[in-house]
């Protein structure tokens, strides 16, 4: 006779960590850093440099409608993403917010 027996518990795989909180929280850290960044590559081309240099070719001024419209949705996006209790609406407001963050960035990229 076989004593051995088989247990009879399954083994569960433990639940997927949800990181939506944690991805907006980098990519709102980060959007501040993006922004000087994007700022520096602006100045680096020719036509500013040129306008810096000799005030040829100066454009108004940013479209601050744009970027504070991209970096407004982006914010509203963020507190979504961290105080909405169900995953599904985190997960769709990171994606919100990293869209938006994009486009206040592309915004300031394509000013010169």
């Amino acid at each position: 006779m076989n004593t051995t027996s088989t247990p009879d518990h399954t083994l569960s795989a433990p639940a997927a960590r949800d990181r939506s909180r944690l991805w907006a929280a980098l990519t709102a850290a980060l959007f501040v850093p993006g922004v000087v960044a994007a700022g520096l590559l602006t100045l680096v081309q020719e036509s500013a440099a040129r306008c810096l240099t000799y005030g040829e070719g100066c454009a108004s001024g940013l479209p601050a409608r744009w970027f504070i419209w991209g970096a407004g949705v982006a914010a509203v996006a963020f507190v979504v993403a961290m105080a909405a209790p169900a995953v599904r609406v985190r997960q769709a407001a990171v994606v919100v917010q990293i869209l938006a963050e994009c486009a206040a960035l592309l915004v300031i990229l394509s000013y010169v």
